[in-house]
């Protein structure tokens, strides 16, 4: 383990003074099995190459703590990549906060500044495998995982232990990882195999992975309030007999996503191999790349358009969802003429339905007959079973109507996206009760309304996700860059996350009495100072040593005009 130190210089309003931060770099041969390790937060960690928590041991991470995966460039071990990787009979506890989350990203992503790395850098590092000794549908009930080399035992998972407990990952955000291994053989944001139903994981978030977001391989566990974004292939991805859950789910593709769906599930390897796929997926918001819009990049191999594909002899179950703004068609699902051990065959036996949701904003079309599919292995409509699987589509409740969510902008430039339901719209109110040990809600997919455009029923990436701090998602007042009204011009903090002061820079095209005022999430304001100013360029410094950490919001009131800029606080 090698440990350096790092010095910060930190601009305070009478001075500078110096903060120490300790950099810990951390080599495969740094964990063993049986050990139990605690990273901290007065810590940053760095992943010199693929770092296995062999079986038996345990690592805890505090929150607000920060992991680093190294470049190919400056790995030592000879690996690819770097990855963090808890082997089968090892645990986790990630167990971060809201205000304190725990990150993973790129080594070279500053965190202090918020606009470093964008939705566009994806692949700087891997990313996060968790390994179980749950049921896989496999061949021998074991397999290696995905984007490891297949001669690594300690990659191995799969089991009969379908309670088995790796830990707990709870307010974990991972980002810009997916580096290739080898051609074609890239590594998931969060790949999780045979990870079993005692494992909690429960607000993730995969964003701008070069691969898939999140993708089970088997198992049972649940994953509760996921977010992946911005990734150069799939969403949420399942194979190999996942039967776990999930709820609060959003996808969201952008520029630049490539041909990627928020969706790709699969049964089994081979398909007829029991058990097959069958989750059941509650709330979840799935948002395209803009249903007018053409992937770049991809898979090329892809004919469709989707936001979701069901083959392989996948079932599965979609309740109370939204699924919009997609450049092709909705759903389809497999149908081959040379075999039922297909995701039609599954859909003809109940094991696949989706019931109770929204569909809306389709580059395909408007009616059921467009957007409800079959195809076969090349991808192409089959007539007669599309046929079939639209009128069951529209029979099950599934409605073709917008949402009305409250900001459809993903421009990771400057977009404003609010995933949210207006708090009148269709997809605000009306969701059927939940069975089965899920949360029952009002509305669809997978955030509250927002009340009145105000920031009730806040969407709960607000305050620790990339989303939301690199200023893609907001709640109806968040902005980014430079924000004006009537001539009067207000820049987003510096530095935005702030932990001690922050400048305030605004121009005035007048001389005036402006009012500047922090307010909280619910509104209410913490200080205000009022005072006149010259026409042109200004700038205030503010204290935030008194706030907890959170987002806040700088109102700028000037002879009539407001202004907002978001302000988040991180110490």
């Amino acid at each position: 383990m090698q440990i350096k130190f790092t010095l910060f210089l930190v601009a305070l309003f009478c001075g500078f003074s110096v903060q120490a931060q300790t950099t810990v770099t951390i080599t495969d041969a740094d964990l063993v099995g049986g050990e139990t390790y605690n990273w901290t937060s007065d810590n940053e960690y760095v992943l010199d190459g693929l770092v296995y928590l062999e079986e038996g041991g345990v690592l805890n991470i505090a929150p607000g703590t920060a992991i680093k995966g190294a470049s190919a460039t400056n790995i030592s071990t000879g690996d690819n990549t770097s990855a963090l990787i808890i082997a089968r009979g090892a645990q986790i506890f990630a167990n971060g906060t809201a205000d304190q989350a725990i990150i993973f990203t790129a080594q070279d992503d500053d965190l202090a500044d918020a606009g470093d790395f964008t939705a566009q850098d994806r692949g700087e590092w891997g990313g996060l495998i968790i390994l179980g000794s749950a049921t896989i549908a496999r061949p021998g009930g074991e397999d290696g995982i995905e984007g490891i080399d297949a001669d690594e035992a300690r990659a191995r998972f799969g089991g009969t232990d379908n309670d088995d407990n790796s830990g707990i990952i709870r307010y974990v955000s991972i980002r810009h990882g997916g580096a290739q291994l080898s051609t074609d053989n890239e590594i998931n944001g969060l790949t999780l195999g045979g990870v079993g139903s005692g494992t909690t994981i429960d607000y993730v978030e995969v964003f701008a992975n070069e691969d898939d977001g999140i993708e089970f391989f088997g198992g049972t566990v649940s994953v509760t309030h996921a977010a992946v974004s911005f990734c150069g292939d799939d969403g949420f991805d399942y194979d190999y007999g996942w039967r776990g859950s999930g709820q609060f789910w959003y996808a969201l593709q952008g520029p630049g996503s490539g041909t990627g769906r928020s969706g790709e599930h699969d049964g089994a390897s081979p398909d007829g191999l029991a058990p097959f796929s069958l989750p059941t997926i509650y709330n979840a918001t799935y948002v395209g790349i803009g249903n007018a819009q053409t992937a770049t990049g991809g898979d090329a191999n892809r004919a469709l358009p989707l936001s979701i594909l069901f083959r392989d002899n996948a079932g599965g179950y979609y309740r109370n969802s939204i699924f919009t703004d997609f450049n092709g068609a909705a759903i389809a699902i497999e149908d081959r003429d040379d075999t039922n051990v297909d995701s039609y065959a599954r859909f003809q036996a109940g094991d696949l339905e989706l019931k109770d949701n929204i569909f809306f904003g389709f580059g395909a079309g408007t009616d059921a007959a467009s957007l409800f599919v079959a195809v076969d292995q090349g991808e192409e409509i089959v007539a007669a079973s599309s046929a079939t699987f639209a009128a069951a589509m529209a029979a099950a409740n599934n409605r073709i109507v917008d949402p009305v969510l409250i900001d459809m902008e993903r421009d990771s430039d400057g977009g404003s996206l609010d995933p949210r339901p207006n708090e009148f719209g269709t997809s605000s109110f009306g969701a059927p009760a939940a069975v089965d040990g899920f949360v029952s809600v009002p509305y669809f997919g997978a955030f509250d309304r927002a009340i009145d455009g105000g920031n009730q029923g806040l969407n709960w990436l607000t305050g620790w996700s990339a989303l939301e701090t690199t200023d893609i998602v907001n709640n109806s007042t968040t902005s980014v860059g430079v924000v004006e009204n009537n001539g009067f011009l207000l820049d987003a903090p510096v530095p935005n996350p702030a932990y001690e002061e922050a400048t305030i820079n605004f121009t005035l095209p007048r001389a005036g009495e402006v009012t500047l005022t922090i307010i909280d999430m619910l509104g209410r304001p913490l200080s205000r100072n009022t005072r006149g100013y010259a026409a042109g360029p200004q700038a205030e410094v503010i204290s935030v040593r008194q706030l907890p950490n959170g987002t806040y919001f700088i109102v700028l009131d000037a002879q009539g005009s407001r202004v907002l800029q978001k302000l988040v606080v991180r110490k």
